[in-house]
């Protein structure tokens, strides 16, 4: 069976962005690039909420396209523009990327069939409300946080306050040089 894999950039005191959506404070440099990248051998699926797939959908394929693009962005755009890209939400009718498929209803259903098809891992990024969802349902299987050193105050919250008590395993923990 397929796997979900989160990954998500976090404040130290578990926020993912400011409350008017700003995330200028993530650190994202060529190593936390690299790090990130390094699914790309092990998914074929990603994974979004509507802000954050409309948010990708309108930078990635312009990368593409950009003939001064080269390393991890490029690499990465060639992944996504290939990758099997879903997104739910109950609000978007359609979408100009190709490989899209909308679930609008029964997520929990749909997310688990597609579990069980053939490929590679599932990587959910960014979309915090939708992580929120897949914590209930408890869809995801493993959890890569990049936590920065920051303290926000306030924000979004990754963690709802919905969310029951979850024991999970640590299976790796790595210190990157820009702290």
């Amino acid at each position: 069976m397929r796997k979900i894999i989160f990954l998500m950039h976090v404040s130290l005191d578990g926020y993912v962005a400011t409350l008017d959506g700003n995330i200028d404070w993530i650190i994202h440099n060529e190593e936390i690039a690299e790090s990130s990248y390094s699914m790309h051998g092990r998914t074929d699926t990603a994974i979004y909420g509507r802000i954050t797939y409309q948010m990708m959908e309108a930078y990635w394929p312009t990368v593409l396209k950009d003939p001064d693009n080269a390393g991890d962005d490029l690499s990465h755009a060639k992944w996504v523009d290939q990758a099997t890209k879903i997104v739910v939400s109950t609000t978007l009718e359609s979408t100009n990327w190709d490989n899209t498929i909308i679930i609008k209803s029964n997520v929990a259903e749909e997310i688990k069939k597609y579990k069980q098809t053939d490929g590679k891992d599932i990587w959910l990024l960014g979309s915090p409300t939708l992580a929120q969802t897949l914590m209930q349902l408890d869809l995801i299987d493993e959890y890569r946080l990049n936590i920065n050193p920051v303290m926000l105050g306030n924000g979004v919250k990754l963690f709802s306050e919905s969310n029951a008590m979850k024991s999970l395993k640590l299976i790796e923990s790595t210190t990157y040089k820009c702290g």
